[in-house]
């Protein structure tokens, strides 16, 4: 049973029985929905990729599920995080902020990863973060800048992304792209030459 008359602790998110996926925000608990196949494929995709560029210390690489504890009330689940201070590294968490993390949105995610999770990464410092639409394909660089984030660079699965706290950091977006299934055709905006008579 979780309590909901006070702003909820980290003892409190560690005595839950329950199975599913949580989020504690401010002290208030969000429940996870189920990742979705192409969210998956992303994820698994992204960790071969970035591993080979963090293949060990000072930084490591660290996929979801793994809690991350900002505070006694704020406890997330990034879907990858990027960790350079070995003493954050704890048995069953990371204490305090990474230096990287990346979240892959969905439908169901959106508001909770741009609105609720943007917030709360700012304010704890965390330097980079990463917000990956599946489909159509976008990652969002955004760089903390005085607790807030300014958007980098939003690139494509045409393009190499470059990271501005790694700077030797360089993923082509079209290795992660390819290996997606097809998903149903968006008519976007395109170039197109008007036809005249």
């Amino acid at each position: 049973m979780i309590p909901e008359s006070r702003p909820l602790t980290y003892e409190d998110y560690c005595n839950w029985d329950d199975e599913r996926r949580w989020e504690l925000i401010d002290g208030h608990p969000y429940l996870m929905s189920s990742p979705t196949s192409l969210h998956q494929m992303i994820s698994t995709a992204l960790t071969a990729s970035l591993f080979k560029l963090f293949p060990g210390a000072p930084c490591r690489l660290i996929a979801a599920p793994m809690d991350v504890k900002l505070s006694n009330h704020d406890v997330v689940q990034p879907d990858l995080l990027v960790v350079c201070d070995p003493s954050q590294i704890r048995p069953n968490y990371i204490e305090g902020p990474p230096r990287l993390v990346i979240e892959i949105s969905s439908p169901s995610t959106q508001r909770h990863d741009r609105v609720r999770k943007l917030a709360l990464y700012s304010r704890h410092g965390i330097e980079e973060y990463w917000l990956i639409t599946p489909h159509p394909f976008m990652v969002e660089v955004l760089r903390n800048v005085d607790g807030l984030y300014t958007i980098v660079k939003i690139y494509t699965e045409k393009e190499v992304l470059g990271s501005p706290t790694f700077l030797e950091l360089q993923l082509d977006l079209g290795e992660i792209f390819r290996n997606l299934p097809d998903q149903p055709e968006l008519d976007e905006v395109r170039e197109h030459a008007p036809s005249y008579q």
